[in-house]
């Protein structure tokens, strides 16, 4: 079990900076610029089907479980649209031909961003950690409404049922 090592307090009620993030749909996606509720689900990396996961993975605590976050928001993205959600985004530091190839192989109904260069994490003071001189994010997601975080989950213990918890706060604050 993670527990809350305070890394994102500061972000509730921070304005998202103006960055423009490749996006797997070809194009750039500036989440400060997005009109009303945004989901942004950041992950540290998934790998691709025929490759291992980088030694020692699953003994880090928080880092397994990227896929099954990310198909598990694919599953839930219509009841999220008819919540009035704008857009769902996935966030890791993976290169956009690396996501590209799991937006695919997961059939992704939504575009995931690519903090390669880690200016949104520098930014907003992400939490990250290195593995075999990789910077990663932490898991973590944010609710952007009109461009300001209104609700941060951090930590994230449970990544395949994460998008449920995220469904159960959008349902109790309307």
């Amino acid at each position: 079990m993670l527990h809350d090592d305070g890394a994102c307090r500061h972000l509730m009620g921070t304005r998202i900076p103006p960055i423009a993030l490749p996006s797997t749909d070809g194009g750039t996606v500036d989440l400060a610029a997005i009109p009303g509720r945004v989901v942004l689900y950041i992950y540290p990396r998934t790998s691709r089907s025929d490759e291992p996961p980088l030694e020692g993975w699953d003994a880090i605590p928080g880092a397994r479980g990227c896929t099954a976050e990310s198909c598990a928001f694919r599953d839930r993205h219509v009841e999220l649209r008819s919540l009035n959600v704008a857009g769902v985004y996935g966030l890791s530091t993976q290169d956009g031909e690396y996501q590209r190839e799991m937006v695919r192989r997961l059939n992704l109904p939504f575009p995931v961003l690519s903090d390669e260069n880690l200016r949104l994490a520098a930014a907003l003071r992400l939490p990250t950690f290195t593995v075999r001189g990789q910077v990663l994010l932490k898991r973590a997601t944010l609710l952007i409404d009109d461009g300001t975080i209104r609700r941060v989950f951090y930590p994230i213990n449970a990544p395949a049922r994460h998008p449920d918890e995220v469904l159960a706060w959008i349902r109790s604050s309307q």
